[in-house]
């Protein structure tokens, strides 16, 4: 079967500080997104990758690929104004081939291959698979007096890849843009598709903050 993956990084960064988005920030000696393309290849290097970027910075890309020697083939295409359109421009692109396509952050370099292989694996049993990962913290809910508390047992924290058939998310895209959408997995369950849990890895961190560029450089040093 022939894969995709589209690996968005078409934000700004933010909550980072700073000048630079956070998917350029360099980590262990390369910016970011690079780690988070190799992950995908070491996976499986016959994946058609697709980058997202901001049209600000594809020449800026296009300049850290030749300072850090960076030879992993992917196509390129620009973000739009928000992460679903971004995912559509995405979508254009990629294999017409293509039987399952995964979308993840690229903001996520320390997915686990079997993060992957898990996502991959449900998804061609089911059509639809995210990876989660326990909550750990106690849980309140906001309510109209005040708060209460609520069984973290029924709630997962949501990770990316997250992986589809290709028709499936091609169709849930095509119906159109709604703010309540957070996630693919959003987009497609609002298309009629249920969606499967599959195990993620609790390093597989979304970099947002400053802290986490600290918290990813002692995962590669201590645990990877």
């Amino acid at each position: 079967m022939s894969s995709s993956v589209i690996i968005v990084a078409g934000g700004s960064g933010s909550r980072m500080g700073g000048d630079l988005p956070k998917q350029f920030l360099e980590l262990k000696g390369k910016p970011v997104l690079m780690h988070t393309i190799e992950r995908f290849y070491g996976y499986n290097n016959n994946l058609h990758i697709v980058l997202v970027l901001p049209q600000a910075y594809i020449d800026y890309w296009n300049s850290l690929i030749k300072k850090c020697n960076f030879t992993i083939k992917h196509s390129v295409t620009t973000g739009g104004a928000t992460r679903f359109n971004s995912v559509k421009n995405g979508l254009s692109i990629i294999s017409g081939d293509a039987d399952f396509v995964a979308v993840h952050d690229g903001a996520r370099p320390l997915v686990s291959d079997k993060t992957i292989d898990n996502c991959f694996t449900m998804a061609k049993e089911n059509g639809a698979a995210i990876p989660v990962i326990d909550v750990d913290d106690s849980l309140r809910m906001v309510t109209d007096n005040g708060s209460e508390h609520v069984e973290r047992s029924s709630y997962k924290r949501v990770q990316t890849p997250q992986v589809f058939r290709a028709d499936i998310i091609v169709k849930a895209y095509d119906l159109g843009y709604d703010p309540v959408f957070t996630d693919d997995a959003s987009v497609v369950e609002a298309a009629g598709h249920k969606i499967w849990l599959a195990d993620g890895n609790i390093e597989n961190i979304k970099i947002t903050h400053k802290t986490d560029m600290v918290i990813a450089e002692a995962i590669i040093d201590n645990v990877i």
